[in-house]
């Protein structure tokens, strides 16, 4: 692949403070035109991932290149749409004059029929529609959800060829999550790609094409997102009467879906993908079922079962 069909390449890039491996050899090429999840629990590096991918940081070691070029380069800043985890606005500026200053950083707002560079107006005040945007207070004002808003707005608006978002959900009550998914899944059909980092395994599911797993600073799979659902578990928890011997627990384990079973006195746990019905007749006919209990598994009890042999 050329660098234009690779907006975001990386071999062996590593990050280490001090004796702590925050990043190990992270080989990764995001293709464009395609959303991207970054998926893993909360410390699993992949903010430190982004942070190397930003030139904000210096790798240890390996090499990254972003949209063509080396990270701290200057130039293809202008074709890169970011949010940080950790974003910090002026707070005596409103949101309106918050955009007005990035939008300036990019080449400014487009007068009427221009076809330069900057940001069309139009489009800035469709996205401050859609993600209902309140643009006249004051940032120092706005709740966590609404300062989030306008930092979405800013990474969108001047329509990057690459948007790197790190957990951009930040806040946002479910009707302007499902217009911020529709916004990403756009800028992928129109042929510009999307990195976004969660650690929601909903969320990326419902976006993504693929998916990268990455756990204790190491990258253990990259998936297509079909795969990834047909690895979907529910946690069961169910309360028995008494505790199971060893024949009944055998029988209950041998059920095809059964992982990483936890049986103690009037209670079983475990993780399960199969057939439902097979697992509660293997219950039931070696004890009295009280209650039943299902949800789906963190993402956790996901690399656990998938991943262990894979770090």
């Amino acid at each position: 692949m050329t660098n234009s069909d690779s907006p975001i390449k990386t071999a062996g890039l590593t990050k280490h403070y001090g004796t702590f491996p925050a990043l190990e050899d992270l080989d990764l090429e995001v293709h464009r035109g395609e959303v991207f999840g970054f998926l893993g629990p909360n410390g699993a590096g992949k903010s430190t991932a982004i942070r190397l991918m930003m030139g904000e940081i210096a790798p240890t070691a390996g090499t990254a290149t972003i949209l063509g070029a080396q990270p701290k380069d200057v130039e293809h800043r202008k074709r890169l749409g970011y949010l940080p985890p950790d974003l910090a606005l002026w707070p005596a500026m409103t949101g309106r004059e918050t955009l007005d200053f990035f939008a300036k950083l990019r080449g400014g707002i487009k007068r009427p029929g221009s076809t330069g560079a900057g940001v069309d107006p139009d489009y800035l005040a469709s996205l401050a529609e859609r993600l209902d945007a309140n643009l006249d207070k004051r940032v120092g004002e706005l709740s966590t959800g609404n300062r989030q808003k306008i930092g979405l707005i800013s990474a969108f608006m001047h329509k990057p060829d690459l948007l790197i978002l790190d957990e951009p959900n930040a806040g946002l009550d479910p009707l302007v999550q499902h217009e911020f998914w529709a916004m990403m899944r756009e800028a992928a059909d129109e042929g510009r790609t999307v990195f976004l980092s969660s650690h929601t395994l909903s969320e990326v599911e419902r976006v993504a094409d693929r998916v990268g797993i990455i756990r204790q600073g190491h990258l253990i799979a990259i998936e297509e997102v079909a795969a990834l659902r047909r690895k979907r578990m529910r946690r069961v928890e169910l309360d028995i009467e008494g505790t199971l011997d060893q024949q009944a627990l055998a029988a209950v384990t041998n059920v095809a879906g059964v992982r990483d079973i936890n049986a103690t006195a009037h209670r079983v746990e475990l993780n399960f993908d199969g057939d439902m019905s097979a697992l509660l007749a293997a219950v039931m006919a070696a004890t009295h079922l009280r209650d039943i209990h299902t949800h789906e598994a963190d993402l956790e009890d996901i690399f656990l079962t998938y991943y262990r042999g894979e770090e």
